[in-house]
Order: structure tokens, then C-alpha cells, then sequence
């Protein structure tokens, strides 16, 4: 039987699919313990420059198996904790989320929280938070108007009525959209890119992007100017 969530190594690039197709991708504990160790492998491995999160089947992934989270940890699956949000946001190599079906609630946390989305045009978004009645923690309040912003968010979130790729692509969320067989193909291209770049540049554009989320325009842009001044300082004493 295959795991929960497969995970393969190639030219610098992590492949990581969600493996439930028989429940959507559904979010048990499995998938998260494995999807964790897979996040954090990617983080410690220099051998890694990028990540691809896609799904199996038809689907990216259709949020939180509601039978699971009847039996099972969801919010602390490996009693150490850390959760989806605190593992994401420690992963410092650009991660691509490459949503091949549905992405609902859970899923879509789990998209967002990808430094960016392509999309198949079998694509899917939704947020079904206050239709099943489950309070979101994983970013969706917070990511999803930074994303699309507040009036399109609070449309999304309060109707909990899907938007198809084409709409995401309208709206900022998504960056590209393509015929499905040639998605998988796309996202590898897009990190491979991504690997070809100077990685410690990459790694400071990283976090002044991050660092921006956390921080009013001025300070952000001051922490900018200071790396620069001390690259420059650099090539000037060598």
C-alpha cells in the first residue's frame, strides 16, 4: 500500500503529491505526519532547491476528512507541537503549489500557504469553513485576502461557493493556468528556474518578501536597503 503522501527527489527539485485520491486527498493524520517530515526535509536537505505540492487523481485536496477528525489529532498530529502553519513558514526554499483539482478548505490552507499557485483548468477553489462549521487556523482569514483582497475573500468565505481557475487567475491567486497534462511539466520548468538563480540572493529576496508580510512598508524597505549596504560592502573589501 502506498503512503499517504509521496515525496521524490529530482534535479534539485522536491515532488510532493498528496496520496488519498480514493477520499480526494481527504487530511488525515497520516498525510499530515508524512506531509510535515516531507516540508521539513525539504528545509534541511541543501540538496533541495525548490518544491512542487500537487495531488493525486482528480483532486489537490478536499480539506480535512471529517471521519479522521472524529479519532484522530489533526491540529497536533505529531505530539510536538507544531502545526501546518509553524512548518510552512519554515520552509525558506520557494515552494510552488500545483493544484491539479479541487482545493477546499483545508486544501486550500494548504495552497495558500505555497509561496505561490499554477493551476490546472480542472482547478477548484473553495472555502467551506463556515459551511461545515469548522474554524480556520491553518491561514484562510489571513492568506486568502492577501491573496485576492478583503472583498473577494469575504465573497469567498461567506458564500463557501467555488471559484474555477480561470476566476483565480482573474483574481491574483493563481499565476498561470493550463491544460492538466502539462501542469506537472509547467511547475518542474517554473523550479527548475528557480534552481539556475543564485541561491543566496534568493534566499534574502525570500525573506524581505516574508518580512514585508510582518511589517509596515518603511521598516521593510529600511531592512532591504540594509542588505544592500552590507553587500555592497562586501564587494568593495574584496
Amino acid at each position: 500500500m502506498e503512503p499517504e503522501v509521496l515525496f521524490e527527489v529530482e534535479n534539485q527539485v522536491a515532488l510532493i503529491t498528496l496520496n488519498r485520491p480514493q477520499r480526494h486527498n481527504a487530511i488525515n493524520q497520516k498525510l499530515l505526519c508524512l506531509l510535515y517530515d516531507h516540508m521539513e526535509t525539504v528545509t534541511a536537505d541543501d540538496g533541495i532547491r525548490a518544491a512542487v505540492i500537487t495531488g493525486a487523481g482528480k483532486s489537490f485536496c478536499s480539506g480535512i476528512d471529517l471521519e479522521a477528525a472524529m479519532t484522530e489529532n489533526l491540529f497536533n498530529p505529531r505530539n510536538d507541537g507544531r502545526d501546518l502553519p509553524d512548518i510552512f513558514r519554515a520552509c525558506t526554499k520557494p515552494l510552488i503549489g500545483a493544484v491539479n483539482g479541487h482545493a477546499i478548505t483545508g486544501g486550500f490552507e494548504i495552497a495558500l500557504n505555497c509561496d505561490f499557485l499554477i493551476a490546472s483548468e480542472a482547478a477548484f477553489f473553495t472555502d467551506t469553513h463556515a459551511k461545515v462549521g469548522i474554524h480556520p487556523g491553518w491561514g484562510m482569514t489571513q492568506l486568502l485576502q492577501q491573496a485576492v483582497g478583503q472583498r473577494r475573500a469575504r465573497q469567498m468565505s461567506f458564500t463557501c461557493r467555488p471559484i474555477s481557475a480561470l476566476r483565480a487567475l482573474e483574481w491574483g491567486l493563481v499565476n498561470e493556468v493550463m491544460a492538466p497534462e502539462m501542469l506537472l511539466p509547467r511547475a518542474k520548468q517554473i523550479a527548475a528556474d528557480i534552481c539556475a538563480v543564485k541561491q543566496d540572493i534568493l534566499r534574502d529576496i525570500h525573506d524581505l518578501i516574508d518580512f514585508r508580510n510582518s511589517t509596515p512598508l518603511t521598516e521593510a524597505y529600511a531592512r532591504e536597503r540594509e542588505g544592500f549596504r552590507a553587500f555592497t560592502g562586501k564587494l568593495f573589501k574584496a
